[in-house]
């Protein structure tokens, strides 16, 4: 049954995520899973270089694509007939960029990547189409500014298909400003209705994905090396230090209510494109405790100390992005808010501890949250003393 597609209220209680979204959220990990091989590949071939960029591009068109559903759905979302055919349709375009990722990666070549976005980008400018045709007034010019930018960018991606491989460096960074600055212009007359705890709970979602897919990369890794023969006193150590400072970063982000400090468009559009950095870093933290394993085997061409930073930064960067737009803002008194600055410094000075520095990093996050409950705890005891 498809019925008239309507802005959802701000203020609709029980508001949570469907089982279309977090079946869309699942479909997100082949494409996730791609680009964090493909960094693993990069920098145990000794180019983290060429890793490094390609990551970044390819991984911001996976969340760019994740990005521009989540927000849709929240203020639109109808479940109808419809509405669950369109969604399914941007699933196989994720699929098909997903597909496209090696190529990518290691050719240059963003024919199939182009294409999955082009069959994605065609069903949400329907969506918003629709939503157009069931509105008036600024809610409906603010709905076709969406499907005007959003065709835009689309052909404006064409770049990466007719302009040399070395440009597309400069393409992403072009074309993500442009991405990035069409709600902005879409917004200025009228906000769409999206539910500060719908996008918390879809963020939060996402997040725990990207670390899951972190967790699978690292076991599969470990696997591998074990069933080579490796020295298991090696390997545990770096499966360790890697699980805690996933432990970590669960707790570290969940540990806030962070939908309170969504209250309007600049908080908002600020946190959800933060983001791109919590979920990259995340993301990439699997990618370097697959890349400490190769090393420990032998198999990586990156001295002790390269194959420690590939775990070592994204982990540091993980902790001080989810404290810059996330975590501070729940965050009381000097000795609460330097808790993850401080914690991420010292994950980056475990680069210097070699073969250890996966154990350190880890041991450092496992403090960071100990110290970040006992901080709250006494908090807490002093308010009720009060």
């Amino acid at each position: 049954m498809t019925v008239s597609m309507r802005a959802r209220s701000r203020a609709e209680a029980h508001r949570a995520a469907t089982p279309l979204e977090l079946f869309f959220d699942l479909c997100f990990v082949v494409a996730v899973a791609q680009t964090g091989r493909q960094l693993v590949h990069a920098l145990a071939e000794g180019r983290p270089g060429h890793g490094v960029t390609g990551y970044l591009m390819l991984f911001f068109a996976v969340w760019l694509a994740w990005l521009n559903f989540s927000w849709f759905s929240s203020a639109y979302d109808t479940d109808d007939v419809l509405y669950r055919v369109v969604t399914l349709v941007q699933i196989a375009g994720v699929l098909i960029l997903a597909a496209g990722v090696p190529r990518a990666f290691t050719a240059g070549d963003f024919r199939v990547v182009w294409f999955g976005y082009l069959v994605m980008r065609l069903a949400l400018v329907s969506q918003w189409l629709r939503a157009a045709h069931g509105a008036e007034g600024a809610e409906r010019r603010t709905a076709l500014r969406y499907a005007a930018g959003v065709t835009a960018c689309q052909i404006g991606w064409l770049a990466l298909l007719f302009l040399p491989p070395g440009d597309a460096p400069w393409i992403f960074v072009v074309m993500g400003l442009l991405e990035l600055a069409v709600p902005a212009l879409a917004e200025r007359d009228r906000q769409t209705s999206w539910h500060p705890r719908h996008i918390a709970e879809r963020y939060g979602l996402f997040t725990l994905i990207v670390l899951g897919e972190t967790v699978s990369a690292a076991t599969v890794a470990v696997q591998s090396a074990l069933d080579e023969h490796h020295d298991l006193g090696t390997l545990l150590p770096i499966a360790a230090g890697g699980l805690l400072l996933v432990f970590a970063a669960y707790w570290i982000y969940f540990a806030v209510p962070i939908h309170l400090h969504l209250r309007n468009n600049r908080q908002a559009f600020l946190w959800g494109y933060g983001h791109y950095l919590v979920f990259a870093s995340a993301a990439a933290v699997g990618a370097g405790i697959e890349v400490a394993v190769e090393q420990s085997a032998g198999r990586a061409h990156l001295p002790v100390y390269g194959a420690a930073a590939c775990f070592t930064v994204p982990g540091a960067l993980y902790l001080f992005t989810v404290w810059l737009i996330h975590s501070r803002h729940q965050k009381r008194g000097p000795a609460q808010q330097l808790v993850l600055p401080v914690s991420a410094l010292l994950v980056l000075a475990c680069t210097f501890a070699g073969r250890a520095a996966v154990p350190a990093a880890g041991g450092v996050a496992a403090l960071a949250v100990a110290v970040g409950v006992t901080l709250t705890a006494r908090q807490g005891t002093a308010l009720e003393e009060e």
